[in-house]
């Protein structure tokens, strides 16, 4: 159970918990603020109908193209709420990316323009190739949280719970939220069902030439992000040892290497040659908003071992290629081609 505490005088002082009485409005910060529940998305519509006369609270969609189906609990039992959200993804399942477009229209709203809103890039073209479940509540008994747990650790369903609680301290109300189960953790469950194997390999992209010269990154043995969390916290999937790949937007894959340094802000990071990279390459990319966390540069070693030229890069029609900066390669055509042409099984 949750409990706050307020500190005076180095002694704790228990706030007071309220009265559950905000389900209407919990509804409507989480439409809101998806952070709320852990989700990394935007909202595409509440009370959305489904085919079978019901209405889904809140439909979400997530930066992969995925849906996220949010239901509030409203005192329902938890065999009422669960079998709710599961008749809710019973439908929600079998939407083509054709049906989330017209979805999205009949209540008003464009998913491209939402997406690049949100995240600053262009749509995925495949929507909907999972979804997720929520279940919101001020709090969820022991029967729905173990039925939740069950079939999201035994049968890799992608459902969760988050709950919040309202308290009373200092003459202010204050909120806490929590979620049952590690949010990441619910998503890679139910997705792997939907993916392709890992190759092992990773795929990199910092944009066009203008955006991230090729020939610096090749030369200093580094890759970058800036411009937001949004952007530089992929680069905390990569870890020392991992085999990566680079494409180059509106070209095509330009190198293979192996990651030597774990992320780090552009203005610590040293190059093979024992420089710091912003006085060796004094370049706005590297070096604006250094001083601000947020929007600063973010650099992860690499040691490229096998490269070419940006005027001859290594493509095919239908190679794989996104927006997200840092991302796993699961397309084996993709794998084969970037194995055999940079030399890696030789590596």
């Amino acid at each position: 159970m949750t409990r706050l505490f307020h500190i005076d005088n180095n002694m704790l002082k228990p706030a007071k918990r309220k009265s559950l009485d905000f389900e209407e409005k919990i509804e409507g910060w989480v439409a809101n603020d998806l952070t709320l529940i852990g989700v990394d998305g935007f909202v595409i519509g509440r009370q959305i109908s489904t085919d079978h006369g019901k209405f889904i609270d809140i439909l979400a969609m997530d930066e992969d193209g995925n849906l996220i189906i949010i239901e509030l609990k409203r005192d329902r039992s938890p065999r009422d709420i669960v079998a709710q959200v599961l008749d809710y993804a019973s439908w929600v399942c079998r939407l083509t990316t054709n049906d989330v477009h017209a979805m999205a229209q009949s209540v008003g709203k464009q998913i491209t323009q939402l997406y690049r809103d949100k995240f600053g890039a262009s749509l995925p073209q495949t929507l909907n190739a999972s979804h997720q479940m929520f279940i919101v509540a001020s709090e969820v008994d022991e029967a729905t949280k173990r039925i939740i747990e069950y079939l999201s650790e035994e049968h890799d369903v992608g459902i969760n719970a988050a709950f919040f609680n309202i308290f009373e301290a200092q003459g202010q109300d204050w909120l806490t939220t929590d979620n049952l189960l590690d949010q990441e953790e619910v998503k890679d469950r139910a997705v792997k069902k939907a993916r392709a194997p890992w190759s092992g390999l990773y795929y990199l992209t910092g944009g066009a030439e203008e955006d991230r010269p090729w020939e610096d990154m090749r030369k200093f043995g580094f890759f970058t992000a800036s411009g937001g969390t949004f952007w530089t916290k992929r680069l905390e999937q990569l870890s020392v040892g991992d085999k990566v790949f680079y494409y180059q937007k509106k070209n095509g894959y330009l190198g293979y290497g192996v990651v030597t340094a774990e992320k780090t802000p552009a203005s610590e990071f040293i190059t093979s040659t024992g420089e710091k990279l912003v006085e060796a390459l004094p370049k706005s990319y590297v070096t604006a908003n250094s001083d601000d966390p947020e929007l600063c540069a973010y650099v992860v070693g690499i040691d490229w071992r096998s490269t070419v030229d940006r005027t001859a890069p290594k493509t095919f029609s239908g190679i794989f290629s996104n927006q997200n900066v840092v991302c796993k390669i699961r397309h084996q055509e993709t794998a084969d081609f970037l194995t055999e042409q940079f030399g890696v099984e030789n590596d």
